[in-house]
């Protein structure tokens, strides 16, 4: 008897366990719209609902009005800021037929950006001091003689001194 009651519910627990993917790979319902994105400082407002154009307007705090933000043509049915500070703002769509297609906040949280430059072919060497370039043999003696004639000068020059 014990036997069977665990058997039912490790049955239950598997049923609701292969349910739960399904119920979240389920499309999720939007109603018409807009769909804002922040990525860095670029805002992007998407929508389908305006099929011959229109313009988007983002609003910052304290602006209530459409003509008051920044605006923003509709190509193919997106429209792209960039260069946003952070901040929270409001972007409004409105259709070419005057036409709201939806309104949406927006989080901004503006990162800076980081551009990369090629580096020269050779790569950048660690250790060297900057050096870009390998010396040859002749090029370390004549280095190395240099010292030489510097450290014997030193002392020359030290033992005289004392004399």
């Amino acid at each position: 008897m014990r036997i069977t009651s665990t058997i039912a519910r490790s049955g239950l627990t598997v049923a609701a366990a292969a349910a739960l993917p399904l119920a979240s790979a389920a499309p999720m319902a939007h109603a018409a719209g807009v769909s804002v994105t922040a990525d860095g400082s670029t805002v992007t407002a998407t929508t389908t609902a305006c099929t011959n154009g229109g313009n988007g307007s983002l609003l910052a705090a304290g602006q209530a009005d459409f003509a008051q933000g920044r605006q923003a043509a509709l190509t193919s049915g997106s429209a792209a800021w960039t260069g946003v500070a952070s901040g929270t703002y409001t972007v409004v769509v409105v259709c070419a037929d005057h036409s709201t297609a939806g309104t949406q906040s927006v989080t901004v949280s503006a990162s800076p950006t980081i551009s990369a430059t090629s580096s020269p072919l050779g790569g950048v060497r660690g250790g060297l001091g900057g050096a870009s370039e390998d010396y040859g043999t002749l090029t370390y003696a004549a280095g190395g003689t240099m010292v030489a004639a510097a450290v014997a000068g030193g002392v020359w020059y030290l033992r005289r001194r004392r004399a």
